[in-house]
This record gives C-alpha cells, sequence and structure tokens, in this order.
C-alpha cells in the first residue's frame, strides 16, 4: 500500500498565454496559502518579467527563488529545490515560453514526484480564446501526474461566456480526472496595477494602499479564498491523494 503523501504539494500555475492572468494567481494562490500559516517555497520561471518574484521576494516566511525552465538545467534545479525544501508547499508561476519546455522537459518532473511524495496539482488560467482549450489539451499529456484545475479568469467576462471551454469535450475529460473547473475573480484594475508596477504583496498592500483601494483588495481577497480554498482543502483529503495516484497508474 503507498504511503501517505506529503501535505506539501507542488502547485504550478500555468496557462501558455501570455496575459492570461497567471501571475494575478500566483499573487493571489501564495497570499492564501500564507494567511494559513503554510511554509512557501515560491519558483519564478518567468526570468524576463518576474513580476510574482519581485512581489514577494522580501516577504517574511516565504523563500523566493528564480530558476528558468527553458532547458533541462532548469528543471533539474526545480526538482533538487523541491527536495531541499520538504517542508514547504511550492508555488512555481510558469512563463507564458514554459511550454515548450514543460513538452521537451516535463519528464523531469513526472519522474520525480513518487519519490518527492507530493501531489503535483497544475492551475491553468484561461481566458475565452480558442487557444486557451487548445494549448490546454496539447499540455495534458506532458504533466500526466498532475491534477489539473481550470480558472475562468473573470478578468474576460462572466463565467458563461466561457463557452468554447465550458462546452468542451476536455472539460468533460478533465473533470473526469478529478479536476475543477473555478471561477478567478476580477479585481479592479488600478489595484492589480498597484500590486504588480509597485512590486507589492497582497499582505504589504492591505496595509499601505489608500483606504477604497483597501477595500477592493479585501473583496477580492475574500472570492480568491473561495475559489482557491476549493482547491487546496481538496489536496489535504484522500481525494486527492487518490488523483494523483490514478493518473501514475
Amino acid at each position: 500500500m503507498p504511503s501517505a503523501l506529503s501535505s506539501h504539494p507542488l502547485y504550478l500555475v500555468c496557462g501558455d498565454k501570455g496575459g492570461v492572468g497567471k501571475s494575478m494567481v500566483s499573487v493571489a494562490l501564495v497570499h492564501h496559502l500564507a494567511q494559513r500559516g503554510t511554509a512557501l517555497l515560491l519558483i519564478e520561471t518567468d526570468t524576463s518579467n518576474p513580476d510574482v518574484w519581485r512581489c514577494y521576494e522580501q516577504e517574511p516566511g516565504i523563500v523566493s527563488r528564480s530558476v528558468g525552465l527553458d532547458d533541462a538545467d532548469g528543471w533539474i534545479t526545480l526538482v533538487n529545490l523541491c527536495e531541499t525544501h520538504p517542508d514547504h508547499t511550492l508555488v512555481i508561476n510558469t512563463a507564458a515560453r514554459n511550454n515548450t519546455g514543460i513538452a521537451r522537459h516535463g519528464d523531469i518532473l513526472n519522474g520525480a514526484v513518487q519519490e518527492l511524495n507530493r501531489a503535483l496539482v497544475a492551475l491553468w488560467v484561461i481566458n475565452r480564446q480558442r487557444d486557451s482549450v487548445a494549448l490546454l489539451k496539447r499540455f495534458l499529456p506532458s504533466i500526466p501526474t498532475a491534477t489539473v484545475h481550470v480558472l475562468r479568469n473573470l478578468y474576460f467576462g462572466d463565467s458563461e461566456k466561457f463557452e468554447l471551454y465550458n462546452q468542451s469535450a476536455l472539460r468533460q475529460t478533465l473533470e473526469a480526472r478529478g479536476g475543477r473547473s473555478l471561477d478567478f475573480p476580477d479585481l479592479a484594475d488600478r489595484v492589480a496595477d498597484d500590486l504588480i508596477s509597485r512590486r507589492l504583496s497582497v499582505a504589504r498592500a492591505l496595509r499601505e494602499l489608500p483606504l477604497g483601494n483597501r477595500a477592493e483588495l479585501r473583496r477580492w481577497e475574500k472570492a480568491c479564498a473561495a475559489t482557491l480554498g476549493a482547491i487546496t482543502e481538496l489536496d489535504e483529503t484522500d481525494h486527492g491523494r487518490d488523483g494523483l495516484q490514478d493518473a501514475a497508474a
């Protein structure tokens, strides 16, 4: 009988398209986990525009590293960081160009997941364009050990407008594998711009921004907690463990 998985999963935030909102999802996920007292290792793989890393590089209690995933060396470094931080949950923010690196070198991570004894969870962020669905279909075979959840970024409209994904056979396949289709809340542009342009963590922004901005950020924080909690709480149950074992079978 396989041993129980570590309670510190690897979260891979991806989407393979620039501008779908991966950085905002990573920021929200790091904040959500940190608020729960989780020890975190943030891996920023967008070495050209490391926005998430810059927001959290000096945040107490969060270890931040920048690692490129364009070649095998980067994937080896990633796995080694996982091994040397066994008591940390990992959040990996991927770059739009990482689809090529995942296709070529994802087996390095796939091969190490069982020995690391961690669940691998991918959060695939989509907009309403056909590419979001087509690239997801291409991604799934690259990381077969992952439980994949889709986040419809409501910056691009209400969830019912994501018709290409909502009505797709791919959605049925993903949900049959244990993944969920969830809505990621929109944040007012001026507040989102504050976070990224001023390199602010959510916690710091809640202390420093003007009152109106803070009120909007608190609304978004609460909405993000509802969405992300549906994923992170699942990972702490037998259901999450079974999902990994079924995918690896």
